[in-house]
């Protein structure tokens, strides 16, 4: 894409000479142990790719390129990654229909991933957090702010301390150590952004939370002016742990003030 994020110079930083590095063979959650996250960046600006995989690897990272899907494509095959970062407009497809692949696939349905996007639509972003990516940064941006995003996004998919507090609501268990949700002993497919959305709320059953309270609850994830996203997430953690989405008996909403985790459910 021709949209470039604003100027490095204003966090005084020197691109380096420093170029791609192979992708690794092993898997491994590396934000929560010593070694470097291993982060996929597909763009096919390489400008924008080579300043922000220079300015990431300053900060600790190792970073991949690709330039088109079908790179990319192989380099997920190849390697093991930590999160994914994936622009919308593509020359070989379009990011929308590749973040809908990825989370049909068991071995990618949870790599964290975030958008990239120079439309200006907030459709285009409502659609890819439907399709289940975990963030969204429009361009032009800040790298700062995408490092901020890209941490956030590691941070909820690292393991928490050990925890077995398990959240029972009739039918529905929130397994905190493991991770997930389970509706009658099935596991629920929610990406981690997902659950930590539904933990939130499950922490206040019979309080209604306001989409801002939701944000400054979800630590680390700068949501910014465009809260319309909760809704989305919502939808998306109704059209799983509901018998009937349409018709809500667990997370409600309260109309002019937010949502409400029932405290009785199944009754």
């Amino acid at each position: 894409m021709t949209d470039l994020m604003t100027s490095f110079d204003t966090i005084g930083y020197a691109p380096s000479a420093q170029g791609v590095r192979p992708a690794a063979s092993t898997s491994r959650n590396a934000y929560s142990s010593m070694t470097n996250p291993h982060l996929l960046l597909i763009d096919d600006d390489a400008r924008l790719t080579r300043m922000v995989g220079d300015y990431l690897r300053t900060q600790g990272f190792d970073v991949d390129t690709a330039g088109t899907l079908a790179d990319g494509r192989m380099r997920l095959a190849s390697g093991s990654y930590d999160a994914l970062v994936l622009d919308l407009m593509l020359p070989d497809g379009d990011g929308l229909d590749f973040t809908r692949e990825l989370r049909g696939q068991p071995a990618t349905r949870r790599l964290p991933l975030m958008m990239l996007t120079a439309r200006g639509e907030p459709t285009d972003r409502i659609v890819g957090l439907e399709l289940g990516a975990d963030d969204y940064l429009p361009k032009p941006f800040e790298p700062r702010e995408l490092l901020a995003r890209v941490k956030a996004l590691l941070r909820r998919a690292s393991p928490e301390p050990v925890n077995e507090e398990v959240l029972r609501f009739g039918k529905l268990e929130i397994d905190l150590g493991a991770h997930e949700a389970r509706l009658d002993g099935v596991r629920c497919d929610l990406t981690s952004h997902q659950f930590d959305l539904l933990v939130v709320l499950a922490r206040s059953p019979g309080r209604v939370l306001s989409r801002d309270q939701i944000m400054d609850a979800l630590k680390g994830h700068p949501l910014e002016a465009f809260d319309r996203s909760i809704d989305v997430h919502i939808s998306r953690i109704r059209s799983v742990i509901e018998e009937d989405a349409k018709n809500p008996k667990r997370v409600l909403t309260v109309r002019g003030s937010g949502y409400l985790f029932a405290r009785k459910q199944d009754a």
